[in-house]
């Protein structure tokens, strides 16, 4: 996921990207960490995380919008602005061989 942040809400950014890193890994999923501004004014943070297939994350997906847990984590987002666009890109990883 790449996100546009509002830089003066970091905070709150953090605390959505912990409730979606908790929920990824419960629901079967790989979170490999969000990557936020580390110096310098930037509004750009990345997140990247996997399931074992896309039926996995599509049972995950469904989960959006009607599961408390779901919808509490986005309602950190919303209430605080703290994302001002998101874009969902799907990618393989191509591992290393021997």
């Amino acid at each position: 996921m790449h996100y546009t942040i509002d830089p003066a809400q970091i905070a709150a950014f953090e605390d959505f990207a912990r409730a979606w890193m908790r929920l990824v890994a419960r629901h079967g999923g790989v979170h490999h960490g969000y990557f936020l501004p580390a110096e310098g004014a930037s509004d750009k943070a990345e997140a990247l995380f996997s399931f074992e297939s896309l039926a996995a994350y599509e049972r995950y997906r469904a989960r959006f919008g009607n599961d408390p847990e779901f919808v509490a984590a986005d309602r950190i987002r919303d209430d605080s602005g703290c994302v001002v666009r998101y874009e969902r890109t799907f990618m393989r990883p191509l591992l290393p061989t021997d």
